[in-house]
């Protein structure tokens, strides 16, 4: 099948790795092609195989992947990468939003959020389990400091894409509610993230929250 999804999985548990590459093959559109049991080998697995996505535990020995998702996300070209944690709020999970994370995703999430959160990193979308959404807004809005935003102000279009963006729709959903074209929400997005320092959707959608675009 061509256009495949290729992705690296990094957890040093092999049968969370064996459960989550028979969940992403079974889609029909995703291949894992590599996994990684630490920190450094995920980096080294991500240079050499370059793969479109990769699903990274955090607490792994040998280089934790908070520090490979940093390394990861000076590569070229970068894949995106999905947090998959048990979560429990500490600063690994938000240093890894920080360092260029594009979603997170709990190991007890559903095949289809599993599933559907690669085909949105691949896209060059975030995804945020619901549950974690408002938990993972109030502890960065608490913060001072995370992202550095510039004094522009963003377009009337812009904040609408934004806003849509906050309630957790893809581009194509964007596009359907404000009568746009998808390529066009994409790049006021993009615009959007360039103006207020930010470097993903995720980061976007926080820095809206604690900037007061949306509620």
């Amino acid at each position: 099948m061509e256009n495949l999804i290729r992705v690296v999985i990094a957890d040093d548990e092999a049968l969370i790795r064996a459960g989550l590459a028979t969940i992403l093959q079974a889609s029909g559109d995703i291949e894992v092609i590599g996994e990684a049991s630490t920190g450094e080998e995920a980096l080294t697995v991500a240079q050499r195989l370059q793969p479109d996505v990769v699903c990274m535990d955090i607490r792994m020995p040998g280089g934790d992947g908070l520090e490979a998702t940093r390394r990861i996300q000076q590569l070229e070209p970068a894949p995106a990468v999905i947090v998959i944690t048990t979560f429990d709020m500490d600063e690994y999970v938000f240093g890894a939003l920080e360092a260029g994370a594009c979603g997170i995703l709990l190991k007890d999430s559903s095949m289809t959020d599993l599933v559907e959160g690669v085909r949105r990193a691949a896209l060059g979308e975030g995804l945020v389990d619901a549950s974690l959404t408002r938990r993972v807004i109030a502890e960065f809005t608490r913060r001072k400091s995370i992202f550095t935003s510039s004094s522009e102000v963003l377009t009337p279009r812009e904040l609408d894409c934004v806003a849509q963006l906050c309630q957790g729709m893809s581009n194509n959903e964007i596009a359907t509610t404000l009568f746009l074209e998808p390529s066009t929400v994409k790049t006021h997005l993009s615009s959007a993230m360039a103006k207020t320092g930010t470097h993903n959707r995720v980061q976007l959608v926080i820095w809206a929250f604690r900037n007061g675009v949306v509620e």
